[in-house]
């Protein structure tokens, strides 16, 4: 009997020793800081599966929305569906699964498997205490012709999502910015398309404003913003990409409320994000050149409403010009602070979608100018400083 106590007791030691090693490794194995464009593992270990992605917090805990890719160039059509993350410090991430699935088997559903399905993000509604996913989808087989904006709705922050319907938003609608010339007799078939980024002519001239208004304004790369106010608006590429539109959402965040305007017309913006310092709104966004990067732009606003004033590519130093092989997908607030941000991009890799790596960044101001800089390891404290250095930013010995 007393062999068997000694048995039990020296089991209890050991399993303590196995659990306090455990615990040991995995305290070593966090993450303490970002690197830019490097493998960024999950609590399982496997590199983060959230493209084209967006924040959403909830309480302390952020969540990650973004596409789960697949390896090879199939992988950029959606396989899977939309994946989540959460975390309480955002350097590590636990993996919440797949929490809006694609349909497999049947060619009639919105989002069947092999659809487009980009950029998703998330918000919380409060009238109906729930949380709302937008995102932009095309129909499988349809290339980008279908420039359909997705929703999708949940009780639970991290899911499961779901979804709603896929329509062009403000169908009927003109916007409040809208020109005689669109509502004049010359607005052309339904039938006449125009290649995203190489049109014949002004988007004015060609009015595919007026071709649209009847069944709904094309809606391609895309985010969401909340206003202090509570109201909430969908940013989106719309005119074959040749022009943004800012349109507020209704009460429930599932659809549109009608009014909306458009902003830089003929300049060709995607990617936008936008986010709010000091009463003024701001926009990073990127030209249209496919998966390739280009030079990055930015825009500042008193109203959401503008006029807006684009401003200087906001990335600075060797690689700006290309963005730092980046595409903007989202701008975050660094946490407790309201005058620092962190600048989420993307670094796409086409020919295997999966190995898409993530571009996060310091993003500070020079008076109205955002401006964002390079650097290869980071973190966030009281102020932005690089890993090895202390928080004035001075190297440490």
């Amino acid at each position: 009997m007393q062999i068997m106590k000694i048995l039990k007791f020296c089991q209890a030691v050991f399993l303590l020793s196995v659990i306090s090693v455990t615990v040991q490794v995995c305290s070593e194995n966090k993450l303490k800081s970002f690197t830019p464009g490097e493998l960024w593992p999950d609590n399982n270990g496997v590199h983060i599966n959230a493209h084209g992605g967006g924040i959403l917090r909830v309480g302390d805990v952020y969540y990650l929305f973004g596409e789960h890719k697949t390896e090879g160039n199939a992988g950029n059509t959606a396989q899977v569906g939309v994946h989540c993350y959460s975390s309480k410090d955002l350097y590590n991430w636990k993996d919440e699964g797949v929490e809006l699935r694609v349909i497999d088997g049947g060619s009639t559903h919105s989002i069947t498997k092999g659809c487009i399905l980009e950029r998703p993000k998330v918000i919380y509604n409060r009238k109906n205490n729930n949380y709302v996913m937008w995102f932009h989808m095309e129909p499988k087989g349809a290339g980008y012709a279908g420039a359909l904006s997705g929703i999708a709705v949940s009780d639970k922050p991290a899911g499961p999502y779901r979804f709603l319907k896929a329509m062009r938003p403000n169908e009927g609608y003109w916007p409040v910015n809208v020109k005689d010339v669109h509502k004049s007799e010359n607005i052309p078939s339904a039938g006449q398309r125009y290649s995203g980024g190489d049109l014949p002519a002004h988007p004015d001239s060609l009015n595919i404003l007026g071709r649209d208004m009847p069944g709904g304004q094309m809606a391609r790369d895309m985010n969401l913003f909340v206003d202090d106010d509570g109201k909430a608006y969908h940013i989106y590429s719309s005119e074959e990409n040749s022009t943004l539109h800012i349109s507020q959402l209704d009460d429930d965040y599932t659809g549109c409320s009608g009014i909306y305007a458009r902003f830089f017309v003929g300049r060709f913006m995607e990617a936008p994000a936008m986010f709010k310092k000091d009463g003024k709104y701001y926009l990073i966004m990127s030209g249209c050149t496919g998966w390739a990067p280009n030079a990055g732009r930015s825009a500042v606003a008193s109203s959401i409403w503008g006029p807006w004033q684009e401003l200087e590519n906001p990335f600075t130093g060797e690689g700006a010009a290309l963005s730092f092989r980046s595409q903007s997908t989202y701008v975050l607030p660094v946490p407790g602070t309201t005058d620092r941000f962190i600048y989420m991009g993307d670094r796409w890799t086409p020919d295997n979608a999966i190995d898409g790596r993530y571009i996060w960044l310091p993003l500070r101001f020079e008076g109205d100018r955002p401006v964002i800089e390079w650097t290869d390891e980071w973190r966030y404290q009281s102020s932005f400083v690089r890993a090895g250095t202390d928080e004035r930013g001075v190297n440490k010995k």
